[in-house]
């Protein structure tokens, strides 16, 4: 608890202070962290854009050394079924100035845990080919979890689960907290069956993603019938109404119970908001969840062994307002938080072994 003073003792502590004299021991700590030395800091709209300001480091493939947590773009939006568009997510994430870098509910600073950087976008040999585009993710994808490092990726459309989930669970299959409006689970349609309709179908056919180990968050729309596979398989599913039923902290503790201790991917497409939140999407559903409750279920996995992560579908042009992108830098920072945490727990594992 931060002492209350009286007048002539706030003039005494605080009228020559500067903006990085923090004199509360908890909040001391953290200025610390964040400034350095001194009060000074680079504006936020000053330099190269990059996914939260980090470091950009286009030149760290195939290697990815010195790196903990790589940020990277998949501008790619072959798989749409609705609006085409997400392949501007990254760059809308990357133009959002202010995310970061304290959580003041994980009371976290990522930054100074762990080594982040923007490593860029995934290189595409085609901006026409599905198949190949999948091929290109998976490969990018692997190198960085080869490095023993974490991917954090910025869509694109859903259709990248796929390709991403078959490098993150090569060795073994993960669990996987995904929240969304829609469950990814159908099947081939027009003779395609890398949509982003149904990546998660696959991934669990592909032997990288655990269904029982599975939980999908948010679920809504006149789609319903198409994610049988989901119920079939042993997946989870808590609809969107049934957020508000059963409580933000129930269906936390499901989701923490669902995918236990093992490792776990944290999948978040942009259309489980409400598009009152986040209209800048392909394929929005009314009644959705709010920016509170997302961020609330993504503070409630503290903890968790997370291996890698994604926010999806982010088409800007549709959001004259700019809230789409600025709800998923925030995500992608969130997931920033859970990681460092993770990694270093990871880290600190192998040190005592």
């Amino acid at each position: 608890m931060i002492e209350i003073l009286e007048l002539d003792e706030l003039r005494a502590r605080y009228s020559a202070a500067s903006g990085g004299d923090i004199f509360d021991p908890d909040f001391s700590k953290v200025a610390k962290l964040v400034f350095g030395d001194g009060d000074s800091r680079q504006a936020p709209y000053c330099g190269v854009p990059s996914l939260l300001k980090a470091p950009y480091r286009p030149d760290a493939a195939p290697a990815f050394a010195g790196i903990d947590v790589a940020l990277l773009g998949i501008p790619m939006d072959l798989g749409v079924t609705n609006r085409s568009g997400a392949r501007f997510g990254p760059r809308a994430v990357r133009n959002v100035d202010r995310v970061g870098p304290y959580e003041h509910v994980l009371r976290a600073v990522p930054t100074a845990q762990v080594r982040v950087a923007d490593v860029g976008d995934v290189p595409f040999r085609s901006r026409f080919d599905l198949a190949s585009s999948h091929d290109d993710i998976e490969s990018f994808v692997a190198a960085i979890v080869a490095a023993g490092v974490v991917p954090l990726s910025v869509g694109g459309d859903h259709s990248i689960g796929l390709p991403i989930l078959r490098a993150v669970g090569k060795e073994r299959p993960v669990g996987m907290i995904h929240i969304d409006a829609h469950c990814d689970t159908g099947g081939s349609f027009e003779g395609c069956k890398f949509h982003h309709g149904g990546p998660f179908r696959q991934a669990v056919l592909d032997g990288v993603l655990d269904p029982k180990r599975t939980i999908q968050i948010g679920i809504r729309g006149n789609s319903e019938y198409l994610w049988e596979f989901s119920f079939a398989s042993g997946m989870t599913v808590i609809h969107a109404e049934e957020v508000d039923e059963f409580g933000l902290q129930a269906v936390i503790r499901k989701a923490r119970e669902v995918v236990g201790d093992g490792p776990v991917y944290v999948s978040f497409d942009v259309d489980s908001l409400d598009p009152a939140f986040a209209p800048g999407t392909g394929t929005p559903e009314v009644g959705g969840l709010s920016s509170a409750q997302a961020l609330g279920l993504l503070r409630g996995l503290k903890g968790l062994d997370i291996v890698g992560g994604d926010v999806v579908e982010i088409a800007p042009q549709y959001d004259p307002t700019t809230n789409t992108a600025q709800v998923a830098a925030q995500v992608l920072f969130e997931l920033l938080c859970l990681s460092a945490e993770a990694f270093t727990a990871r880290a600190s594992g192998k040190e005592n072994i």
